[in-house]
């Protein structure tokens, strides 16, 4: 394909514009923008064979979240972001041969993620050797030596880590977990580690299973929907159909969240009548706009009224014949909620009396609750004693197991769980070793591996060598961005699979390759025919999703034959593993998976029903509870407010509405009014009051962490916005620079990203 005039790479030429912020989500606007970029990208007739095969149940499942799919699906399952992702991989633009050497990789370091991931689809095995600034194109077989040998050359398997994006299919992620454990380590960091794996830990110690309790299904019977620390409208917009649905089944949606964002606001749903042209829907009943970390001190108080409300009325609140038969810890917590102190619990959330009452009495009065929330509760140093409130919060009233109630985390990779159900987890439980242990009769390292931040910190003591990535753009993405890609570049060897380029191209070990790879687009074509993978979304559904379209390349790997292939260069072709048997029929990986991974039987049968199938929940179905002691597990938690000093604000991170993660689709946040740039902190009006700065002014944020200099994020807008008071919000991942690398959730290790203590210094030009 011919390919477009070079970017102006958005660094270069900073020319952000600020509006106001919009006070509704989707509607027109959102297809229109929708269609034009997927047009751009791909072509009419491309864009309209791929998008009305998106999220349906004869296609191929979005890769920008993990929203559940209904039971019954329009012709457009998709939203904006859902149709930027598909036109991103599926683009016919191309990168070159001549690129690798008109561009050095100090060139490229300079580059910004826009300008990357805008050169179009990989499509040759490219390395940079020891001592070179370019990658220069190498044969597979080249690449999967260079790799073996320096696998092979290592003291000790703990000296490489595997990482994993959750894009990775549940084929693709089982036998990758496979050849790490053959190869010998459990080093396999994954990009749940930096989002959700507070609610993995919280699950896991109060229910027994770190998964959803609620199904699709439930959203439309709630009484109660409480949204905390999310904004659905960009990160996962399919959401606000769930909410609409609800709303008009007469259901009551409370946000809780720092940033009034628009679609919990009003939702014009382009699909129907009345939000194609009329006013829509008004999502959110009550908006609490929360001090960031304040919502464990607000489910403390929630749970605290509910207990005092029993104490005035015995038996008639609490769901005593639920409590008394699957929970324990009741009573510790009702001690322990007696000594709330009202006032610490006013400054953590700087909120009102009045406003958390109301949503105490919200809860009272409604009969099925479900509380929905994302990474602005797991990325707190609290974070995982936050979720445990939750389920504390529903416990009390029996909103666990009946219909229309339920914990529901919103992930935001589109197998991001299921890659964990395959095994991908550094601390993998005897059972499922013993389990891979009894099918390929090898016996798998029991010693747990290095989550996400231990990497980078193994790296910087020299203890990793090599890092090898399936997917995601780990560079981008963790904290303390100076010192994650200082460790990096002190590796012998990185490795990326990927279908274009990011930040982790650029910043590279002494050695490093690229492996380009098919996307969730693309046939895979193997030696038996073409083949499909599965993947597992939010609420513990597996379904199975076909790539249509042919590869834009004859070069491009399946990522399953990039690791079957590494395998028996690494491994050889006389061990246990049939590698080669793996890579030509993907069948074979599933009888595996059902003999190891329990809820699987039959795996290959099932997934290939056009309904896909539901995985066992114990807590969900039978309100059984798989803990140590078979019972839910009441807690009582610290509070700790999030201190922040005098002239100091606490900072967020957020994402963009032209953004999927790390990937840039464009340079607008039209819902917060901010256009053509990211360049920008969210203040609101009277902190710049107090602080004596004004809209407008440019700025350096300054992060402060005991004992250490400074970290800085330059030159950024001022933006005047209605922030809650005290709190402040900037664009990831540029603002990961500012998050320390030892600022991490207790239990979980998860980074800190979403209470970050900074202070505001004008820059000198200003002045």
């Amino acid at each position: 394909m011919t390919r477009r005039p070079p970017l102006v790479d958005a660094a270069a030429a900073p020319s952000t514009e600020v509006h106001a912020p919009a006070s509704w989500a989707v509607g027109l606007p959102s297809v229109s923008n929708a269609m034009s970029y997927a047009v751009g990208e791909m072509g009419a007739a491309r864009a309209l064979r791929l998008l009305t095969k998106l999220n349906q149940k004869d296609g191929f499942d979005c890769m920008s979240c993990a929203w559940p799919d209904p039971d019954h699906r329009g012709m457009a399952e998709f939203c904006e972001n859902g149709a930027r992702a598909v036109s991103w991989e599926a683009t016919q633009l191309t990168v070159p041969t001549s690129f690798w050497a008109e561009h050095s990789l100090t060139d490229l370091a300079d580059r910004s993620e826009y300008w990357l991931g805008s050169q179009g689809r990989l499509v040759e095995p490219v390395h940079k050797p020891a001592g070179s600034d370019h990658y220069v194109p190498v044969t597979w077989e080249d690449a999967f030596r260079i790799v073996a040998d320096r696998l092979r050359g290592l003291d000790s398997p703990d000296q490489a880590a595997f990482y994993t994006s959750g894009r990775a299919a549940n084929e693709t992620a089982f036998v990758y977990q496979l050849f790490v454990r053959a190869f010998g380590t459990n080093n396999l960091p994954d990009c749940s580690n930096m989002c959700h794996e507070s609610t993995g830990s919280a699950l896991g110690a109060t229910i027994g299973i770190g998964k959803s309790t609620v199904t699709y299904a439930d959203f439309a019977q709630a009484d109660l929907i409480v949204v905390m620390g999310q904004n659905p409208g960009t990160n996962h917009p399919r959401m606000l159909t769930a909410l609409e649905d609800a709303k008009r089944h007469g259901a009551t949606v409370v946000a809780v969240n720092p940033l009034p964002e628009a679609s919990l606001k009003r939702f014009r749903n382009p699909q129907t009548l009345r939000g194609a042209v009329g006013r829509g829907t008004d999502i959110a009943d009550q908006f609490l706009q929360i001090r960031s970390g304040g919502d464990m001190a607000l489910l403390q108080w929630v749970s605290k009224r509910v207990l005092e409300a029993e104490d005035r009325a015995p038996g008639t609140v609490l769901d005593h014949a639920f409590l008394d038969a699957h929970t324990l810890g009741l009573d510790d917590l009702g001690r322990h909620l007696a000594d709330l102190d009202e006032q610490e619990v006013l400054t953590a959330t700087g909120l009102t009396v009045a406003e958390m009452d109301e949503l105490a009495d919200r809860y009272l009065a409604a009969n099925r609750v479900i509380v929905t929330w994302a990474m602005g509760l797991t990325q707190h140093r609290k974070g995982v004693d936050t979720i445990k409130e939750i389920i504390n919060l529903l416990l009390l009233r029996g909103n666990i197991g009946k219909p229309g109630a339920g914990a529901s985390p919103i992930r935001g990779h589109s197998n991001v769980q299921g890659d964990r159900t395959m095994g991908i987890w550094e601390r993998p439980p005897d059972a499922f070793l013993d389990a891979l242990a009894a099918e390929f009769a090898f016996e798998p390292p029991r010693r747990h591996g290095l989550d996400s931040v231990a990497c980078v910190e193994a790296m910087q003591r020299g203890d990793v060598k090599v890092w090898f990535s399936l997917g995601g753009n780990f560079v981008g993405a963790i904290s303390d961005t100076r010192a994650a890609e200082a460790a990096v570049r002190g590796t012998d060897l990185t490795v990326q699979v990927s279908t274009k380029l990011n930040r982790s191209h650029v910043v590279t070990g002494t050695e490093a390759l690229i492996l380009p790879t098919l996307g969730r687009t693309d046939l895979d074509l193997q030696e038996t025919g073409p083949q499909f993978v599965s993947v597992e979304d939010s609420v513990c559904a597996v379904h199975a999703t076909h790539g249509p379209l042919p590869p834009v390349s004859p070069l491009l790997l399946s990522e399953i034959s990039i690791v079957t292939r590494l395998a028996r260069a690494v491994l050889g072709d006389d061990g246990p593993v049939d590698w080669a048997g793996f890579e030509r029929d993907y069948d074979t990986i599933r009888d595996s998976i059902a003999r190891v991974v329990p809820g699987f039987e039959d795996f290959n049968a099932r997934v290939r029903h056009k309904d896909g199938f539901v995985l066992p929940h114990g807590p969900r179905d039978s309100r059984t509870f798989p803990t140590p002691s078979g019972k839910a597990h009441i807690t009582v938690n610290d509070l700790v407010p999030v201190e922040c000093p005098p002239g100091r604000l606490i900072l967020q991170t957020v994402r963009a509405h032209d953004q999927f993660n790390t990937t840039m689709y464009g340079l607008d946040d039209r819902y917060r009014g901010i256009r053509r740039g990211r360049d920008v902190v969210l203040v609101n009006p009277d902190d710049l009051d107090d602080l004596g700065l004004a809209d407008g002014d440019r700025v350096d944020v300054h992060s402060e962490w005991p004992g250490e200099p400074d970290r800085v994020l330059p030159n950024l807008r001022v933006v005047a916005y209605p922030t809650s008071r005290g709190c402040a919000a900037a664009y990831f991942p540029e603002a990961n620079v500012l998050v320390p690398l030892a600022s991490t959730a207790l239990d979980s290790n998860t980074p800190v990203s979403k209470a970050i203590v900074v202070r505001l210094e004008r820059r000198a030009t200003d002045r």
